[in-house]
């Protein structure tokens, strides 16, 4: 049993490491750029009060548990920013790599059964997974709007940007979400 304890905590100690990637996102008030670890916990939460808008058959527990785990791989990757230029298959590569060694530091049981989640979570095809995603895209936008525009500025977006690669995957698994956020968005622009 010593073994096995001593391997979770290694995981839950790596999982630390979290805290320290820091995001394109700002915190609502604005006052610094909010880290995966937060990031995490905070769409987590989104999931628990924003449930009710899941699609029919979607588990939501299942949702936290990937909404926990999805970003664990910027510990080694680092965080892509979705305004930001990057090489889509270098990220998924190293994001791979790290998803082997973050999660085999657990006991191979919970290594199989926490990376499979993680690995759903990116295929993004299970109504699970596709709501998840949703809520990954749903809480950046709102925490914008709450900064006075945080990344969108710092990245120079437009709505156009943010429709297409933002509220596509929102409304794809969460499309009431999409129709409350999207016309404050606009708004934001139209000011």
């Amino acid at each position: 049993m010593s073994t096995r304890i001593d391997a979770q905590m290694a995981f839950l100690n790596e999982a630390d490491k979290l805290k320290n990637v820091i995001r394109a996102t700002t915190l609502c008030d604005g006052s610094r750029h909010e880290n995966s670890g937060e990031h995490s916990w905070h769409i987590a939460l989104y999931a628990l009060v924003l449930a009710e808008h899941a699609p029919d058959g979607v588990d939501i527990n299942r949702v936290i548990k990937m909404l926990l785990l999805h970003d664990l791989v910027e510990i080694d990757a680092g965080d892509a920013p979705i305004f930001g230029n990057h090489d889509v298959a270098a990220m998924e590569a190293d994001e791979a790599k790290a998803a082997d060694r973050i999660f085999g530091l657990l006991p191979k049981d919970q290594n199989t059964e926490l990376r499979t989640i993680w690995e759903e979570f990116e295929a993004a095809q299970t109504p699970d997974a596709i709501f998840a995603k949703s809520l990954d895209r749903f809480q950046p936008p709102n925490q914008n709007l709450m900064s006075n525009g945080g990344s969108w500025t710092d990245y120079g977006v437009s709505y156009e940007t943010i429709e297409s690669r933002v509220g596509s995957k929102i409304e794809r698994g969460a499309p009431t979400l999409w129709a409350w956020l999207a016309p404050k968005i606009k708004a934001w622009f139209a000011r």
